[in-house]
């Protein structure tokens, strides 16, 4: 039987099998077909070269001296989830071989091996990784050429987000963008913008709660010369800027209260006045807003308007916290790894097996920006070309373990309103800390200001002789 042709099935294999004589005759069949052949004859081995280099298949035997099969399929999966394993296994070793599909092996080949059969479903093998890339490097390239930023990951939550965004694209509906600190609401708000009618206008984006109330007025809205001390020209804000584009309010739950009328205004009207300024102003905006807090429990308190609330809440996405799609870690992991190594001279192959661990137990209260945030400190640190565990953050080292962990608690068969139990375990974390947020966000493996939402949601109130703490704490949270 003819070799497949082409260099798409060509590449480097790590081939893993004790007996030297057949090692032998599976290397020299391969390296007939053009491909370069790395050997190990255990797992150890196999590990070792899977750290040193980046094969692009490896061909492993079930039984090993030290180690099997299955542990090689792990560790290769470690290095690159989408790395192929083909497995050599004796004829009949069918429950061994349904176990290595189900964790991740591509194909089998039952001993003794036929050399032609060996190309073939190498060559195939190596076709459709070669395929995939292919698509992923042209999707890649089609989105930097549209503009739309690329949203990573395949959980059920996340491609109902996604699909909600591709709705909301289609029309000019004001969108309210939800979730925690971290999760990426800027980036659906980009890639809202991208996937519109609005897509060659302007993306113009603030953030509410990092310019002080005193200025936020003129930084939307602009200010006419001579409007206040040191208005010396005439200066437009950021709706005006954003004229025939999308405007992105983030943190919209800092908005001061005086100032919301004015922007309520703008959303109904697309009018507003510049600061010091007469004449009213046109626009054509669409406004994207994004908030972790939760507006409605603000309404309620009198802190956030509930007319501007309804205008900013025509379509609402809830961004899921990285612990809620946990599968998507690893996938993550790579696209940052590939992502923030494009542009240096560091050659980082990946990360070792228990680096990978740490990553994948690791709770992420900071969500997505935390992981990203790791990989790109760890490629900055690594002295070899993977990434190890002393590369990654100390809190990542010190607090793995599993989200579940704890777990034992049993569902009922009648069920648990879950509101109940969250507010529970909330309540439990304050009173052990004597009402510290501080402290009780890190029993939880929250963060101060998730914490802080949690507890406005259910109403929850530290006792008055707690109150004295609340700015020591404040300026505590400040680092988070």
């Amino acid at each position: 039987m003819p070799e497949p042709a082409g260099p798409s099935v060509r590449g480097e294999i790590l081939l893993v099998e004790d007996r030297d004589s057949l090692r032998q005759m599976l290397r020299l069949a391969l390296e007939v077909a053009g491909h370069r052949v790395l050997e190990a004859s255990d797992e150890p081995g196999a590990v070792q070269m899977l750290q040193r280099h980046r094969p692009a298949l490896v061909l492993t035997d079930l039984k090993l001296p030290r180690g099997d099969g299955f542990g090689v399929l792990r560790a290769a999966k470690a290095c690159d989830p989408q790395m192929p394993v083909v497995l050599l296994t004796a004829y009949g070793a069918v429950p061994d071989v349904v176990r290595a599909m189900r964790e991740g092996a591509l194909d089998f080949l039952a001993k003794p091996v036929d050399p032609d059969h060996l190309r073939l479903i190498v060559g195939r093998a190596l076709a459709e990784r070669r395929l995939a890339t292919e698509n992923l490097l042209l999707k890649e390239e089609l989105g930097r050429r549209r503009g739309v930023p690329e949203i990573v990951g395949d959980h059920e939550a996340i491609r109902a987000a996604l699909a909600s965004l591709r709705r909301a694209a289609t029309s000019d509906t004001t969108v309210l963008l939800t979730g925690e600190s971290g999760t990426g609401k800027e980036l659906f708000a980009r890639a809202l913008h991208a996937l519109s009618e609005r897509r060659d206008g302007p993306f113009v984006a603030v953030n509410c709660a990092a310019i002080p109330g005193t200025l936020l007025e003129s930084e939307l809205f602009g200010h006419e010369r001579g409007a206040f001390t040191g208005a010396i020209t005439r200066r437009p804000g950021r709706f005006e800027i954003a004229h025939g584009g999308t405007l992105f309010l983030d943190e919209v739950g800092e908005l001061p209260l005086a100032l919301q009328p004015k922007v309520l205004r703008a959303l109904q009207e697309q009018t507003f006045d510049r600061l010091g300024g007469t004449v009213p102003v046109q626009v054509d905006v669409r406004v994207v807003a994004a908030t972790n807090r939760d507006l409605r429990a603000m309404v309620s308190d009198g802190r956030f308007r509930d007319d501007l609330y309804y205008r900013i809440n025509v379509l609402s996405i809830d961004v899921p916290p990285l612990r809620e799609r946990r599968e998507d870690i690893p996938v993550l992991i790579d696209f940052f790894l590939k992502k923030h190594t494009r542009n240096t001279s560091r050659l980082i192959r990946g990360l070792t097996p228990d680096a990978r661990k740490v990553m994948l137990d690791y709770a992420w209260p900071g969500n997505v920006r935390q992981l990203e945030s790791a990989i790109e400190r760890a490629i900055l640190l690594a002295e070899a070309d993977y990434i190890t565990v002393e590369d990654l953050p100390l809190e990542a080292r010190q607090e793995t373990r599993p989200v579940a962990e704890g777990a034992g608690f049993k569902l009922p068969a009648e069920g648990v309103n879950f509101e109940d139990v969250e507010r529970n375990l909330i309540l439990q974390a304050m009173e052990r800390t004597d009402y510290n947020i501080t402290k009780a966000a890190k029993l939880l493996g929250l963060t101060f200001r998730t914490l802080q939402y949690r507890l406005e949601k259910f109403g929850i109130k530290r006792p008055e002789r707690h109150g004295a703490r609340d700015e020591e704490e404040e300026e505590d949270s400040a680092e988070e």
